[in-house]
């Protein structure tokens, strides 16, 4: 408890003010790190509430731009506890829009293999999943980026995806967990729409833009040039080395997935 309350502080004093800025790239150390404690009982939400508000001079949504960032993740976290105990059928395995339990998911065991020992061909998700083996923890982007592909590019149901973090995350938290992957397969309350996928290879060039995070978890592309490094593939880069072709191509998958949410029944109004 103590080395958890330390982090907290250190993290309020010296990373909190710019943490809406580095966040989101998963090079750099630009997150809480609490996780863990916070999942483990060790840390509560109010204490962090309060180191954070300490740190903005008591303010929510004004004043440094990065505590009222973090404050809000503090808050979806939250959210979706209050999910689970509204709506339990969600820890049930149901989705939270009743609708898309229509949706009929692909039975392809070879490719969520691949996803989840990160085999797919596109670096950016194999270097996700690579660290998550690795240290029982992934980036925040990124396990909404491999989320998203998993559910739309695989079309493969998102429960196989919470099952597998769930068994490997030293942070695994049902609710967090559940609303996560929910939220990034359309399927949950507030949910990304289901016509926006992030594509992974901009997902890429934008956040880990110097290639820094893939050199670390997939060393066999190390060599790789600075844009080659997103999408070898693209350039023909795979003589001499040991890595798959991409198992899926983007843009028919991407159609794939959105011929399959627009055959869902309405909505009934429902929660």
């Amino acid at each position: 408890e103590e080395v958890a309350q330390e982090r907290l502080r250190d993290f309020a004093d010296q990373h909190l003010a710019d943490y809406h800025e580095r966040r989101d790239f998963p090079a750099l150390p630009g997150t809480s790190q609490l996780s863990p404690y916070l999942a483990a009982g060790v840390l509560s939400p109010r204490q962090c509430l309060d180191a954070a508000l300490v740190a903005n001079r008591g303010e929510f949504s004004g004043g440094q731009q990065g505590a009222a960032t973090w404050i809000n993740e503090l808050l979806w976290r939250e959210f979706y506890k209050h999910i689970l105990v509204g709506y339990p059928r969600v820890s049930r395995h149901r989705p939270f829009r009743e609708e898309t339990e229509a949706l009929r998911w692909r039975q392809a065991p070879a490719e969520l293999e691949a996803w989840q020992q990160g085999r797919t061909g596109i670096p950016i998700i194999d270097a996700a999943m690579r660290q998550l083996l690795a240290t029982g923890w992934m980036h925040n982007r990124l396990r909404m980026v491999v989320a998203m592909f998993l559910s739309k590019n695989l079309l493969i149901d998102w429960r196989e995806g919470e099952r597998w973090f769930m068994r490997h995350l030293i942070d695994g938290d049902l609710a967090a967990n559940n609303g996560g992957w929910q939220w990034s397969a359309s399927t949950g309350t507030d949910a990304v729409p289901y016509f926006r996928l992030f594509n992974p290879l901009s997902q890429s060039e934008r956040f880990d833009p110097r290639g820094e995070f893939i050199r670390h978890w997939l060393p066999e592309l190390a060599g790789l040039e600075r844009k080659a490094i997103h999408d070898p593939s693209s350039l023909g880069l795979f003589a001499g080395v040991d890595y798959p072709r991409p198992m899926v191509d983007l843009k028919a998958s991407r159609e794939r997935a959105l011929a399959a949410f627009r055959n869902l029944p309405p909505r009934d109004g429902r929660a």
